[in-house]
């Protein structure tokens, strides 16, 4: 009874893999959303320094935000795609170690226990019982920090990025548009940085560090992107280029 109790208490208890692993979702979808606050509205900004017309604005927003997520959408595929095939090359390449030489993977395991601390008899016997248990999980998860059922798909890393940064472009497009002209360049400032500040405190919250400095770098970014793009975009505005 003791011991089914301690199973059920480990099997509701949150395990720091699984945290870790919510984690970085958390900071890769407070990343996109970042990059979707900044690309979209340094791209709105920048239209907005040469034309007053609601019409030019909207076009070349829109096309960020859809140009911006499709390419947020493919890097994050191709990256966890790499990522995910070097994992499976690894877990295969143990699945057939354990299949062509068991003792030496056995020595091997218990090598690593041993080097964690455990006298040679408790490591030997340790490995023998996590090997009849689950051999090619006891050595991923020793060896090379693997869990064969935590692979991400890159699926779904693709479109949680593509979401995120949607979901940052909402707020540039809204604060350049619904505005009368008068105020929208200032109220996108201020409502841009306002959300970057929000977005680098509370990725820095995500990985433990201090929330206003990360604050302020973000902040501090974010502006020269403004600053640059309305002021190339005033100076092509005003030289006739653009007409």
């Amino acid at each position: 009874m003791e011991t089914s109790g301690a199973a059920a208490l480990h099997d509701n208890e949150p395990h720091h893999n699984d945290i870790a692993h919510r984690l970085n979702w958390l900071r890769a979808g407070v990343l996109g959303a970042n990059d979707g606050i900044v690309s979209v509205a340094a791209i709105v900004v920048g239209v907005a320094g040469v034309t007053t017309d609601s019409g030019p604005i909207l076009i070349a927003g829109a096309a960020g935000v859809v140009g911006g997520a499709i390419s947020m959408a493919l890097g994050e595929y191709v990256s966890v795609s790499s990522q995910k095939d070097s994992q499976q090359a690894l877990i295969e390449k143990e699945r057939r170690e354990l299949a062509e030489q068991p003792e030496e993977e056995l020595a091997e395991l218990a090598a690593i226990y041993q080097g964690k601390g455990l006298s040679p008899e408790t490591a030997h016997t340790v490995a023998t019982e996590l090997t009849a248990h689950d051999a090619l999980g006891a050595h991923l998860s020793a060896e090379l920090h693997i869990d064969e059922t935590d692979i991400v798909s890159p699926w779904h890393a693709a479109f949680a990025s593509a979401t995120a940064f949607l979901i940052g472009a909402i707020l540039p497009m809204l604060a350049i548009l619904l505005p009368p002209e008068n105020i929208r360049v200032p109220l996108t400032f201020a409502a841009v940085l306002v959300a970057l500040a929000a977005t680098g405190a509370i990725g820095a919250w995500i990985g433990g560090g201090s929330k206003l400095k990360a604050a302020v770098r973000v902040v501090i970014g974010g502006a020269a992107a403004l600053v640059a793009t309305f002021l190339i975009g005033s100076w092509l505005g005003a030289s006739g280029i653009t007409t």
